[in-house]
């Protein structure tokens, strides 16, 4: 379905709601080199110590299908079972030195925070200028992402003022509200809008994003397809799907 039989106007909607990695950043890159940083140091230095080869982490295999799109300790877990290390959960008051579930989880993020500090983060341009477009037209905005690191991602990303609310990983633990597919994070966003879910637009590049979006019955939800799963994600609950959008300007 071809996206020139949407537009999106203040006549028919009243917000939009943007995920945030694969439709706003580019932050996939950064927390999949994060987390080979982290694992290759412990693997390296375990094999050392028990006289064994050491075996890298790989990103194109080992991130992509047991590490991404999982929480942080899920995806620490996944990995070690691939591995067949057994390693203590211990609590997340754990420091970053422990071999420990919660330890590697510490090592990950600081990974991650120190090179969206050094390196900034990269964002998709022609999406931001569509946002700033929605917003010339007086037409609210707000983030729904899964991460944790939503808030530093968007201050990396210098794009922090370009959105009304933000509803992340750290919001929906705090409310105890399901992540997605759940609809609960777009829901909770189009509260605090003040908008009817029927009047708000949903974007987003993830199975389970667009998954969110039909069963919270929002007015469009619109496929960002960057990693070929056009097809996926209109029979998910995606209404239209783009390559970039830049096509919606």
């Amino acid at each position: 379905m071809s996206q020139s039989n949407y537009s999106v106007t203040a006549d028919d909607f009243d917000a939009v709601l943007f995920d945030l990695d694969g439709v706003l950043t580019a932050t996939a890159k950064v927390h999949a080199v994060s987390w080979k940083k982290m694992f290759d140091e412990f693997l390296s230095r375990r094999a050392k110590e028990n006289n064994e080869s050491f075996i890298p982490f790989e990103i194109e295999t080992d991130y992509k299908h047991y590490v991404d799109g999982k929480p942080r300790l899920e995806g620490v877990r996944s990995f070690l079972k691939l591995r067949g290390i057994e390693l203590p959960d211990s609590s997340p008051d754990t420091t970053l030195e422990e071999d420990t579930v919660h330890g590697l989880g510490k090592r990950k993020d600081e990974i991650f925070h120190s090179i969206l500090e050094t390196d900034g983060v990269e964002v998709y341009e022609t999406s931001v200028a569509w946002v700033c477009y929605l917003r010339s037209q007086e037409i609210k905005t707000a983030v729904v992402s899964s991460s944790r690191n939503c808030e530093a991602v968007l201050k990396a990303a210098k794009i922090t003022d370009l959105f009304d609310a933000r509803v992340d990983g750290k919001v929906a633990a705090n409310l105890q509200i399901a992540g997605k597919p759940a609809p609960d994070t777009y829901l909770k966003a189009a509260q605090i809008l003040g908008v009817e879910p029927k009047r708000c637009v949903v974007i987003e590049d993830a199975i389970s994003g667009v998954q969110a979006g039909s069963a919270g019955e929002f007015g469009l939800v619109i496929g960002v397809n960057r990693n070929d799963d056009a097809d996926a994600l209109l029979n998910n609950g995606a209404d239209i799907v783009v390559t970039d959008l830049g096509e919606m300007l």
